[in-house]
């Protein structure tokens, strides 16, 4: 586990399907799914699925919200894009 440099929260690494790193929030979430959800979680696969972050009955399971999406700061850390 590592602290991200901006707000000091816990953060982990989880490498994408596509190979880069990603900073995600140090404590799981139980997701539900649902595939027109307004919130999305990262699983320890790297696969980005989008679900809802509340439900009823037995979550789907538990994954990990994007540091970017909850840091206080994320916009001095982004990348542009080309």
């Amino acid at each position: 586990m590592s602290y991200c440099k901006s707000c000091g929260a816990p953060i982990v690494w989880i490498r994408m399907k596509s190979g880069k790193m990603m900073p995600v929030d140090a404590a799981a979430k139980r997701y539900w799914n649902d595939p027109k959800g307004k919130d999305s979680v990262v699983l320890e696969s790297g696969e980005v699925i989008r679900c809802s972050l509340k439900g009823e009955g037995e979550a789907a399971g538990r994954g990990f919200v994007s540091h970017f999406s909850t840091c206080p700061n994320a916009n001095k850390h982004r990348k542009g894009r080309s």
